[in-house]
């Protein structure tokens, strides 16, 4: 039986398709206000996979925008009520279904001390969205897996497209509109070989370098939930101050290396872990001969990672039942989670 997990990650691209119908005159408001009174810093708040689809945003921000983007702890805000002084400035909440106390009371409490406050939620009619002064709608529809996948997609579009709007950049949004079909393609990419590869791992890395980090972050948090691996997500750029003592005979690494400017450093530590007696997994677009498994190239390559984790989830959703696990009932997991 098909599970609710690999269903919902082939609608991603009807949630995007969506995305491009109903967000441009939402997301110009927003980018013509970021434009009119730009801000210095941009903060994001998220947990869980928002959490890292706000990485990918921050990386997108920064290389695009040239604004910095930290990653705000929520306890700063809302537990030691710290005095942060963020008037003129941005933050940004992340979330699927904007409930959890502690993201809705931080926006709220950043928004009173003078901060532009902007949600991008999937439920409609949030706590969050009533928490913020905009609100970009993810169009992803109800996510019934407790594993997200759909929605993960729909922030990352977003994400992009809000991108592309705020910086005025006609091909990065002219790209986008390309979204749907690729997904579709990405979602047919033959990740069998990571399947027979991981069925009996009980732990791994997965590593990924600038936006593709956010998508390694991700990778390993639905390895954790879905496949009970105990896997960690790592910078290439980390990985030899400290991690790489774990690395021993057959020990598993998926490498995920689309094109970009980190790449070069990716496959350059693929080969190092593989001369290591490490067993990679090189995940890499077709013109990269060493690769395991093949990554689609979408039309900009901001976008790439979004097709990235497109295949993944299909092969996650495989690998969860290849160990005999039900991917949408991860053990003690919650759709919601809600923390203070």
């Amino acid at each position: 039986m098909t599970s609710k997990m690999l269903e919902e990650a082939l609608a991603s691209c009807d949630a995007v398709a969506a995305q491009l119908q109903r967000l441009d005159a939402t997301l110009e408001e927003i980018a013509g206000r970021l434009r009119r009174q730009p801000p210095q810093v941009a903060m994001t708040i998220a947990r869980g996979s928002s959490d890292h689809a706000a990485s990918y945003f921050a990386y997108l921000a920064m290389q695009h925008v040239g604004i910095p983007v930290a990653s705000l702890p929520m306890s700063v805000v809302t537990l030691l009520q710290a005095p942060l002084k963020v008037s003129g400035q941005v933050a940004f909440g992340f979330s699927q279904s904007g409930q959890s106390p502690d993201l809705v009371n931080s926006l709220r409490l950043l928004r009173k001390r003078g901060a532009l406050s902007i949600s991008l939620v999937n439920a409609e009619d949030s706590p969050l969205e009533a928490a913020c002064e905009f609100h970009v709608p993810l169009c992803a529809g109800p996510e019934q897996s407790v594993a997200a996948t759909k929605s993960f997609i729909a922030t990352l579009s977003a994400s992009a497209q809000l991108i592309g709007h705020w910086h005025q950049e006609a091909d990065l949004l002219q790209a986008c509109r390309a979204l749907p079909d690729e997904l579709r393609a990405a979602a047919k990419q033959d990740w069998s070989k990571a399947i027979d590869a991981l069925k009996g791992s009980q732990r791994l890395m997965v590593i990924g370098r600038g936006a593709g980090f956010a998508i390694a972050q991700e990778a390993a948090l639905k390895l954790k939930e879905t496949s009970a691996i105990q896997a960690e997500a790592f910078s290439s750029a980390e990985v030899r101050h400290g991690p790489m003592a774990l690395i021993d005979e057959n020990y598993p690494l998926l490498v995920f290396a689309p094109r970009g400017a980190e790449q070069a450093g990716l496959l350059s530590l693929a080969a190092d872990m593989r001369q290591r007696g490490a067993r990679v997994l090189l995940a890499a677009p077709d013109d990269i001969a060493e690769r395991d498994l093949t990554l689609s190239r979408a039309e900009h390559p901001s976008l790439d990672p979004i097709l990235a984790i497109q295949s993944f989830y299909v092969m996650a959703a495989g690998l969860a039942e290849a160990r005999g696990m039900n991917p949408d009932q991860p053990r003690h997991l919650s759709k919601v989670t809600r923390t203070h």
